[in-house]
């Protein structure tokens, strides 16, 4: 990896802001950065000079004159995002003003292929400032000099086998998945203006992603959310089971409950959470009354992190619960048992992870270009 030239304060301070902005003339940086138009114009031609900026047109002002338009230079460079989801491995690289330059899908078999793919499709010459890697699994905080790796064999050998396709000594960092969905939500989807919310993944597995103050609530050991450990069941005589909850209310269990009670008549019984709300969404009593007693349960999840979180807004995702057929049964189990809690669908779906966890790459690569600041001061 090309290590980030050195730059002054006030140029990596106009660095960080042409990033967020994409383009910008001088004015426009001094205005945001809050420096002098002459610390501006040096900060620029700093970055000028490091390929870190580059002019990229002109634009009209108000009084008819007209002004250098810049935006990232070539040395810039990109980031990599990477979804190692439970069937399918998704990957975006992005510019460090958070264009899309490279995406690539594949199954989680194929997870360094696809890593591969992608790296391939990034503008030749382009250092990579960073990665970031969404998994299902606690994710601890970084220690200095330590790589990163999942915690738990959840997630550890797709990491692993993935991880030889990385280039070498580009830093790699982990967040949890569901933590990413739901900074997508946060900036790009349901939870759009919102500064706290809950982000309730329901699929596969379960999980909650716990936005407060615009900002991902991770815990002391990174496992805020972690909703497959709630105790389940929790009743007299009866022993919680390790991640009992996840196993009951995921979609194995749904389509378990399903088979056990579908009749002949209707056909094959769904191999898919996809193909059982399909049959529910034709009107098939059966389907429909498995998917109603599928919202409950989600509801009685719902109360228990509103009870501790009061959030106000939660956010349904996950393969089963993103599906609109069991917003009504969750509000109205939801109101049943807690206070006033507004309710939607994610909005942005499967690629929420992916979209996130660029999100944080991005932000991420900006911070290892702008690390440095001060050395030349």
């Amino acid at each position: 990896m090309a290590e980030a030239p050195r730059l002054t304060e006030s140029a990596s301070a106009v660095f960080a802001v042409l990033a967020g902005a994409g383009s910008a003339t001088r004015p426009q940086l001094a205005s945001l950065a809050g420096l002098s138009k002459p610390t501006v114009s040096s900060a620029v031609a700093e970055l000028e000079s490091a390929r870190l900026a580059a002019h990229s047109g002109t634009a009209s002002g108000v009084t008819g004159r007209s002004a250098a338009v810049y935006g990232l230079g070539p040395a810039a460079g990109a980031v990599l995002a990477v979804d190692l989801g439970p069937a399918l491995t998704r990957v975006r690289g992005c510019a460090l003003d958070g264009t899309l330059l490279a995406q690539a899908t594949g199954t989680r078999d194929e997870a360094a292929d696809v890593v591969r793919e992608a790296l391939a499709a990034l503008p030749a010459g382009a250092p990579l400032r960073t990665v970031v890697v969404a998994v299902g699994d606690v994710t601890a905080r970084e220690k200095e000099g330590a790589r990163m790796r999942p915690a738990t064999a959840k997630a550890g050998p797709v990491f692993d086998a993935m991880a030889v396709a990385l280039p070498p000594g580009v830093p790699v960092h982990l967040e949890n998945n569901v933590n990413c969905a739901a900074l997508a939500e946060l900036h790009e989807g349901a939870a759009r203006g919102r500064r706290t919310f809950g982000y309730l993944r329901i699929g596969v597995g379960i999980g909650l992603g716990i936005v407060v103050g615009g900002e991902v609530l991770r815990g002391a050991n990174g496992a805020a959310g972690e909703l497959a450990r709630l105790p389940y069941p929790w009743d007299d005589g009866r022993e919680p089971r390790h991640e009992a909850l996840e196993e009951y209310i995921g979609a194995r269990s749904l389509l378990r409950r399903a088979a056990e009670v579908w009749p002949d008549e209707d056909g094959p019984c769904p191999r898919t959470a996809e193909q059982l709300f399909t049959r529910a969404g034709e009107g098939r009593a059966v389907a429909r009354a498995v998917i109603d007693r599928h919202a409950v349960d989600v509801g009685r999840l719902a109360a228990a992190v509103t009870a501790v979180l009061d959030p106000g807004l939660i956010v349904l995702g996950g393969s089963t619960g993103a599906d609109p057929q069991i917003l009504p049964g969750v509000r109205a189990e939801l109101a049943r048992l807690s206070w006033p809690t507004e309710v939607v669908s994610s909005k942005v779906g499967d690629l929420g992870t992916v979209v996130g966890a660029a999100r944080l790459a991005v932000t991420r690569g900006v911070q290892t270009v702008t690390e440095t600041a001060g050395a030349k001061d």
